[in-house]
């Protein structure tokens, strides 16, 4: 059946949180240490030793809460401000604005050694490249409301998902990374299939690119656009964009998705939130289990924001 643009919307927003709460418990494991597929839930066997084991289960971590502070600014200013975005992104920081229950328990260092450096009086362009090589995955993770929002034109999405990486990890490397998740976003909300909308995404960024040097330079010699999409789940961003890819051109359901995003260790909650915010583009809210939905903490304030975001029909 076909998915109404109101499905993959949704799904896109709550297949991010979803998945990253699905990963939570996982996190900073090696794959070997994972349950096997049939046991992956957001409560792990007994045996298991969560990461986070004070964390209720079905919280989103920091990658969530962070997309909901960028959604959250689309929705008020209407367009992409990264000032405000920046505001928002330092008031979670602080005050736990868009984390369940406000408790902030997961913050990247790179991310909050850009939001300290901002609160002191810098300026947000300049926070993302205190560590000039950051190539962490703390801005890839949260990009995804860009693609679901923007209705302006391919170039206009890439830029903005360029600018929304200033505050925390400026390195052209993750803007490139974004910029090409956002377009296979926008093109998998069209209805395309997986494989066609990141070949779609990838020929449209090589000609935004040809005036842009050192973006086409990462885009061709870290990303790697030609050779096959395999990643480890790391935190690397790169690795991170590929593990996505990797996962996404064979899963079958949103179910697989990103427990195959989990069953790779390491970065599972950020890896199953990338993974997870394009599967559910891909198989709609209703693609995603109705037991992780239920389980699923905050959605009342998610309710309202989608609202807020598009409209009395969300």
């Amino acid at each position: 059946m076909e998915k109404t643009q109101q499905s993959r919307i949704r799904g896109g927003l709550y297949g991010l949180l979803v998945g990253d709460a699905l990963g939570v418990p996982y996190e900073f494991h090696p794959a070997n240490h994972i349950p096997p597929y049939c046991e992956i839930e957001m409560v792990p066997p007994k045996n298991f030793s969560r990461a986070h084991p004070l964390v209720m289960p079905g919280t989103w971590s920091d990658d969530g809460a962070q997309a909901l502070c960028l959604l959250d600014s689309l929705a008020v200013c209407g367009r992409f401000c990264l000032k405000d975005f920046s505001d928002r992104l330092l008031c979670w920081y602080e005050e736990g604005k868009w984390a369940v229950d406000g408790d902030v328990f997961d913050v990247g260092i790179q991310t909050g050694e850009a939001l300290n450096a901002y609160r002191e009086g810098l300026a947000p362009e300049q926070c993302g490249i205190l560590r000039p090589d950051g190539k962490g995955n703390g801005a890839l993770m949260r990009t995804l409301p860009l693609a679901l929002w923007h209705r302006g034109t391919d170039g206009e999405l890439v830029l903005d998902a360029h600018n929304q990486c200033l505050i925390t990890h400026g390195n052209p490397c993750n803007q490139v990374c974004c910029a090409l998740y956002c377009l296979t976003a926008r093109y998998l909300l069209k209805g395309q299939e997986f494989h066609p909308a990141l070949v779609k995404a990838v020929r449209v960024l090589r000609k935004l690119y040809r005036q842009m040097p050192d973006h086409e330079r990462e885009l061709e010699w870290s990303v790697r656009p030609d050779e096959p999409w395999q990643g480890n789940g790391s935190g690397y961003v790169v690795d991170c964009l590929r593990s996505a890819f990797m996962i996404l051109g064979r899963a079958k359901s949103y179910e697989e998705a990103v427990k195959q995003a989990v069953m790779l260790g390491d970065d599972t909650d950020t890896t199953a939130c990338v993974v997870g915010g394009l599967a559910g583009i891909i198989f709609g809210e209703e693609g995603i289990l109705g037991r992780w939905m239920e389980m699923l903490l905050g959605r009342e304030d998610v309710e309202e924001l989608l609202v807020r975001a598009f409209g009395r029909h969300f």
